[in-house]
């Protein structure tokens, strides 16, 4: 099925909204919400925000060569082109997006997970691109408004779109599971990031399971046999299921795994299409779970067996999450440091544990956040497992959470001497500047919102 071209008459027809002024044949470019990005035969759409308003930059559209704007029934303000009115211009976007998904044809994978999400994304897209047309999420515009207008990218005519759904809230897989409207759902698995906002990881669990709904008998669940929260929630799915894992009983199944610590993994996986020998720079068994995720998807839309293991090799992490580098004084830096959840943590300091030619394992750990009433209780063990996975030297940044988590580390025997707190990523990376040598093994992991990203490009700038 090829895409309609899109026209102004077209756009008011999908989003449930009027032309009100401007010709309905009228062409339309991309569609923009930011007037930054806007070219000449663009279509704005103007959000409205907590904190901004895009209505009042509908004369700046203009002025960019906008072919018209996507407005609401408050907007006021000039009038050009084409511009379609809606009640709300959030609901007129989702509703576009879903058109533009039923009207491509393309078939839609979606992914949910309290961890790798983007990390299965970019692994499913790049093995579904050895043979089909793919697109996936722009960045990480996964939530309610970055969900659309990532869709928005079918009407390019790919075969294939890939797109991660993102939340923090229940409800909110639901909303965009609507949109999306999945051939294939995939569920990584359920942690304990964003638990400041349910109360429990069971409640987690059932916001995730919000990708199962409004599945028909044709559609594909491929989810993750070793995680009992997951398991628990599948067995009423509709259509048929396929599960990933190093259980036995998983469809896709890794054996024989070998960790290569900073150098990744090598595993046999057993499919139902046969037998094959893989190796990733992935690092860390959470990623291994990705790539069997990943596997599980691609063979599901005709990848065949004999290309998974070239594939599976040309896998790279995204920016920041499981990043290697070598530095000039034969330090390896693992760049972690996009976000942070205990769950994710655990696994990146038992990637660290396994490292068989560390000379020294150093770890800078930023605060977690959004834990809630969980907050001091999970630094404090995430803490401890620092303690057990041997490391040489702990930096912890942040606030009293941060605190809680070196208290903790020296508590579980962690030498005082070989525990720093400090309250900011720059203190981090002072302390750590010009004392790396050949040998060191250094993880950087923490939440968005304590920057240890900073850490890292101190170490790749200074260090070298």
């Amino acid at each position: 099925m090829t895409m309609p071209a899109l026209t102004a008459g077209w756009m008011a027809g999908a989003t449930g909204g009027r032309l009100l002024c401007g010709d309905a044949a009228c062409a339309v470019g991309a569609i923009v919400a930011d007037t930054r990005r806007i070219e000449a035969g663009d279509f704005f759409v103007a959000l409205r925000g907590p904190r901004f308003d895009g209505h009042a930059f509908a004369g700046v559209a203009r002025d960019a060569g906008a072919a018209g704007a996507l407005v609401d029934t408050a907007y006021g303000g000039p009038l050009w082109g084409a511009i379609v009115q809606v009640d709300d211009t959030t609901a007129g976007l989702q509703r576009l997006a879903h058109a533009v998904r039923v009207a491509s044809g393309a078939r839609v994978v979606a992914i949910t997970g309290s961890a790798g999400k983007t990390t299965t994304k970019d692994a499913i897209a790049t093995l579904l691109g050895l043979r089909h047309g793919v697109v996936k999420n722009i960045g990480n515009l996964n939530n309610h408004i970055g969900l659309p207008l990532s869709l928005l990218q079918l009407r390019t005519n790919p075969e294939m779109a890939v797109m991660e759904l993102g939340m923090n809230h229940a409800g909110e897989i639901r909303q965009l599971v609507a949109i999306a409207e999945p051939d294939a759902r995939v569920w990584t698995n359920v942690g304990d990031a964003h638990l400041g906002f349910f109360d429990s990881p069971d409640a987690i669990a059932d916001a995730k399971a919000e990708i199962l709904e409004g599945a028909g008998s044709g559609a594909v669940l491929i989810c993750n046999a070793d995680d009992a929260r997951v398991m628990a929630r599948v067995g009423g799915f509709p259509g048929r299921t396929i599960t990933f894992g190093l259980s036995a009983g998983a469809t896709v199944r890794a054996g024989q795994v070998e960790e290569l610590g900073v150098a990744g993994t090598r595993a046999r996986l057993v499919t139902p299409a046969g037998t094959c020998d893989v190796e990733t720079a992935l690092i860390g068994r959470g990623n291994l779970l990705n790539v069997l995720a990943a596997v599980a998807t691609a063979l599901e839309f005709g990848i065949p067996l004999s290309a998974i293991p070239d594939g599976v090799r040309a896998l790279r992490p995204a920016d920041h999450r499981g990043v290697v580098h070598r530095l000039s004084s034969g330090a390896v830096l693992i760049d972690d440091s996009y976000n942070s959840s205990p769950s994710a943590l655990r696994l990146a300091l038992d990637t660290v544990a396994r490292e068989p030619h560390a000379r020294r394992r150093i770890a800078v750990l930023g605060e977690m956040l959004e834990l809630g009433g969980q907050t001091t209780a999970m630094h404090a063990a995430c803490g401890r497992a620092a303690a057990e996975a041997g490391l040489d030297r702990l930096v912890a940044v942040g606030g009293p959470a941060a605190l809680a988590l070196a208290t903790a580390a020296m508590a579980a025997g962690l030498p005082a001497s070989h525990v720093d707190y400090v309250a900011t990523s720059a203190e981090a990376a002072s302390l750590l500047e010009g004392t790396l040598g050949e040998g060191d093994l250094v993880l950087v992991k923490g939440s968005r919102g304590i920057g240890t990203d900073l850490v890292v490009t101190t170490l790749l700038g200074g260090q070298g």
